[in-house]
C-alpha cells in the first residue's frame, strides 16, 4: 500500500514500539555487536521514512526493517573486512545470505539478549540499564534518571558495556541452569523498571507506556516459565499483575486521581488478581523470600479489602518492616509510615517521618510531603500540615494528582 509521510512515520513508530527489542536481539545474536545492531536498525528506520511514502508501506513493516538492517550490517562488515580478521565475519555474511526471514517468522530472541547483558563479564551496576536500552530502546538520559546518575555517566557506561560484549565474545544464549540465578537479579530489575515506567501513565492514554507495561509482564512471564523454581521470578510477575489489575480504578470517570485506599474494588481486574495470588502462593511455599515476593504480599494485603472492606494494615506495616530489612530505602520507610497511620498509629508514623526529615533524598520527593501532610492532619497539627501540602503540591507534575492534593488542603478548613 502507498502511504503519506504521516502514515509512514506512524507505521515506523508503531513498529519501533512493538519490535525494537526483538529486532535488536535478532541482529545482536548473530553479530555479537549490540552497537552495530542498534546503528543498523536506526539506519533502517531512516530508510523507511525516506522510501515508504513513495514506494508504499510494506505489508510486513517488521520484516522489511529487519531485512534492511541486515543488509546494512553485512555492508558494514564488508567495508571492515580488509583491515580485520575477516573469517568469522565472512562466515556470518554467508549465513545471513542463506537465511531467509519469513513474514511473521522472526524468532524472538530478547531473552537471550537479556541474559547476555547480565553476563558476569559485565559490570553488575550496568546490567539492568543495558537491558533497558537494548530491549526497550530507552535512551541514556531516561535510564540515568531512574538509576540516579548523570546522563553522560550512564551513556559512557553503556558504551563500555557494549564494547565489552563485542570484544569478549559473550554468547547470546540462555545460560545453563546452574548459571541462571547469578544473572537473574539484573534481568528482574530491568523488567520491573520497565513495568514501573509503563505504570507511570495513570491516564492510560500514552500508548508507548501502556504497551511497555504489557511488554514487561510478557517478559516476566517468559522468565518465570524458564525458571519456575525461582520464587523471585514468580514474585515479580505476581507483583506486576496485582498492580496492573488496578489500572482502570486509578482514575474516576472525569480523569481525577483516585488513591489506592479509595479505589472502587469492583473495578479491579479479578482474573489478574487471582493469577497474582496463585503465583504468590506458589512462590511462598519455596520458602526463599525476596523483595518482589514481599512487595507482592503487600499488594495482596491491600486486596483483602475486596472481602472485608478494609486493607489488612497491620500485615502491611509488618511487611514493610521486612522489606526495609531487605532493601533499606527512605521510600520504603515513607510507605511504612503511611501504613502505620492507617493502622491507627499516627503519632508513631509522624515520628518515623521526623527521623527521615534530614534525608536530602526526600527534599523533593512528593510522596514524603503528601504523607507528612496527611499524618500531621491526623495528629491535629493543621498549620504544619498546610505547609507540607503546599510543598507536595508544588512538587507534583500530574495535574490530576495536584488537584487531589489541593482538595485535601482545602478540606482542612472545614
Amino acid at each position: 500500500m502507498r502511504g503519506t509521510e504521516d502514515e509512514a512515520r506512524a507505521t515506523a513508530e508503531g513498529t519501533a514500539r512493538r519490535s525494537y527489542g526483538k529486532l535488536v536481539a535478532f541482529l545482536s545474536a548473530r553479530t555479537r555487536d549490540v552497537t552495530a545492531a542498534e546503528d543498523a536498525l536506526a539506519d533502517a528506520f531512516a530508510s523507511a521514512l525516506a522510501h515508504w511514502p513513495a514506494s508504499g508501506i510494506p505489508d510486513n513493516p517488521e520484516a522489511w526493517l529487519l531485512a534492511t538492517a541486515r543488509r546494512k550490517v553485512i555492508d558494514g562488515i564488508r567495508k571492515e573486512k580488509t583491515r580485520i580478521n575477516a573469517d568469522p565475519h565472512l562466515k556470518l555474511i554467508a549465513e545471513e545470505a542463506g537465511e531467509g526471514v519469513e513474514e511473521g517468522g522472526i524468532p524472538d530472541e530478547r531473552l537471550r539478549l537479556m541474559f547476555a547483558c547480565a553476563h558476569p563479564a559485565i559490570d553488575p551496576a550496568i546490567r539492568a540499564p543495558l537491558i533497558l536500552q537494548t530491549i526497550l530502546g530507552f535512551d541514556a538520559a531516561r535510564i540515568a534518571s531512574a538509576f540516579l546518575v548523570s546522563p553522560s555517566t550512564m551513556g559512557q557506561r553503556l558504551v563500555r558495556a557494549k564494547t565489552r560484549i563485542r570484544e569478549t565474545g559473550i554468547p547470546f544464549d540462555i545460560p545453563d541452569r546452574p548459571e541462571l540465578p547469578e544473572r537473574l537479579d539484573a534481568v528482574l530489575a530491568a523488567i520491573y523498571a520497565a513495568f514501573a515506567e509503563g505504570w507511570a501513565d495513570p491516564n492510560g492514554t500514552e500508548t508507548r507506556r501502556r504497551e511497555l507495561a504489557g511488554e514487561a509482564i510478557w517478559l516476566g512471564r517468559l522468565v518465570a516459565s524458564l525458571m519456575p523454581e525461582e520464587p523471585e521470578a514468580l514474585g515479580l510477575v505476581s507483583l506486576m499483575l496485582f498492580a496492573e489489575a488496578r489500572r482502570v480504578a486509578r482514575r474516576d470517570p472525569d480523569g481525577g486521581y483516585v488513591p489506592l485506599a479509595e479505589q472502587d474494588v469492583a473495578k479491579w481486574n479479578q482474573d489478574l488478581i487471582g493469577e497474582a495470588e496463585e503465583l504468590l502462593l506458589k512462590s511462598s511455599v519455596m520458602q526463599r523470600p525476596g523483595r518482589y515476593q514481599v512487595e507482592a504480599a503487600i499488594q495482596s494485603a491491600h486486596v483483602v479489602r475486596r472481602s472485608t472492606g478494609q486493607a489488612d494494615w497491620k500485615a502491611i506495616v509488618d511487611l514493610y518492616g521486612i522489606l526495609a530489612s531487605m532493601v533499606p530505602s527512605p521510600v520504603v520507610a515513607v510507605n511504612r509510615a503511611v501504613a502505620l497511620a492507617q493502622a491507627g498509629h499516627a503519632d508513631g508514623a509522624l515520628a518515623v517521618l521526623d527521623e527521615l526529615g534530614d534525608d536530602s533524598r526526600l527534599a523533593d520527593y512528593q510522596p514524603y510531603w503528601a504523607a507528612r501532610a496527611e499524618i500531621l492532619v491526623r495528629v491535629g497539627k493543621k498549620i504544619e500540615a498546610a505547609a507540607a501540602y503546599d510543598r507536595a503540591i508544588g512538587l507534583e507534575h500530574d495535574p490530576s494528582v495536584r488537584a487531589f492534593l489541593q482538595r485535601k488542603r482545602m478540606g482542612m478548613k472545614q
